[in-house]
């Protein structure tokens, strides 16, 4: 529940950000961001597992909008089939919330069956919008 909690707080200190940080003082780690990828099924359903690197989760923590879509084109690079609807709005979703409100976490899951929602809706649901999050 304290992640849930952290997750709020963020959530309301991003509000105004609109899923687009600022520029930051701190120098971004050089790419690659993404290790791999695998799709997965977790029940009858497809999960895009995005295994990002040390550089990657850095990155992510002193985030701009180019390496935003760096990382995302390099998703793209590695999974072409990734380029969905709803996807890349999950993807910034982790990418700028995952390492703030559950760090080191091994993978961020990207599902194609979860509805598109608004910046609000993704925060609110951890970047998981109509259902629970995996449990791996």
């Amino acid at each position: 529940m304290g992640n849930l909690r952290f997750i709020a707080a963020v959530a309301g200190a991003l509000a105004p950000l609109a899923f687009a940080p600022a520029a930051s003082a701190e120098p971004v780690p050089a790419p690659p961001y993404v290790d791999h990828v695998e799709w997965a099924k977790w029940g009858d359903l497809s999960s895009l597992r995005v295994y990002p690197t040390a550089a990657g989760r850095d990155a992510s923590l002193v985030a701009t909008v180019n390496t935003e879509v760096a990382a995302w084109q390099e998703v793209l690079a590695l999974s072409p089939d990734a380029d969905m609807p709803g996807m890349y709005a999950q993807f910034i979703c982790h990418w700028q919330l995952a390492e703030l409100g559950h760090p080191g976490k091994t993978s961020w899951n990207l599902e194609p069956w979860r509805p598109e929602v608004d910046d609000d809706t993704l925060v609110a649901t951890r970047c998981n919008p109509g259902g629970t999050e995996e449990p791996f």
